[in-house]
């Protein structure tokens, strides 16, 4: 009659903590403790390692291509950096860091990058990188609102996917899935595209229209101002929610 009483306790609305207590201890000791990943880890990276030397010794371009390639990887999977964010963060969230940082990095490269080239150009070498100064017109403005929309959709651009990917994020390998077709196709219809469109085109190069010291210099006022505006943005979010 006792053990009948107890348990009867338990099954009342007023007396049902025992109940939940002895659930909540059976759910504890029955949770596994996760296993260990350090080793794992370790083992990755030897082999990763070991696969650079083989690639360096064959082929010293393809050992540097990967070992920058897990340098990259690796600031970008500690340091949460992504381009779609620093585009979508100030609409959704109000933040602007990611933002600022995206800037701050443009603005070092252009001046590394220009230094180069101006150097080459004094110099009267060739100066490197002009394959890639190609024409602006309809097609850039196609794709680049295409590949917007895929970003935001997919929740990452080309690197933020690849990165997701390698932390295991199942549903980023159906955005890298279907980044591969678009690239297939893309490849595919590019000689529609450079005929009816990128050959129209008109290819401008700063420093062939503003100088050399002009051109840097508007493309870093031009950062500077974003940066400017980012920050007055983030300000006036967080003002509005203080004030709500």
């Amino acid at each position: 009659m006792e053990e009948l009483h107890v348990s009867d306790q338990t099954t009342t609305g007023a007396e049902s903590q025992p109940t939940t207590s002895i659930r909540r201890s059976t759910i504890s000791r029955s949770r596994k403790k996760k296993k260990n990943q350090i080793p794992i880890a370790l083992l990755v990276g030897i082999v990763m390692i070991a696969l650079g030397v083989v690639m360096s010794v064959l082929n010293l371009t393809l050992g540097f291509f990967w070992f920058t390639g897990l340098a990259f990887g690796f600031i970008l999977q500690k340091t949460r950096f992504c381009f779609t964010a620093a585009m979508r963060d100030p609409f959704l969230t109000g933040g602007t860091s990611l933002a600022k940082a995206v800037l701050v990095a443009l603005a070092v490269t252009s001046l590394g990058f220009w230094a180069i080239k101006f150097g080459a150009f004094s110099r009267g070498l060739p100066i490197p990188g002009q394959s890639f100064v190609v024409p602006i017109g309809l097609h850039t403005v196609v794709g680049g609102f295409i590949f917007g929309i895929g970003m935001v959709i997919s929740g990452g651009c080309a690197s933020g996917t690849l990165m997701r990917v390698g932390e295991g994020f199942i549903m980023q390998l159906l955005s890298l899935a279907f980044f591969i077709v678009g690239s297939i196709l893309g490849a595919m219809t590019m000689g529609w595209w450079t005929v009816n469109f990128i050959a129209r085109a008109k290819s401008i190069f700063l420093p062939d229209v503003f100088g050399w010291f002009g051109a840097i210099a508007i493309q870093l006022a031009t950062i500077l101002l974003l940066w400017i505006a980012a920050d007055k943005f983030a300000k006036s979010k967080q003002q509005a929610s203080e004030s709500h």
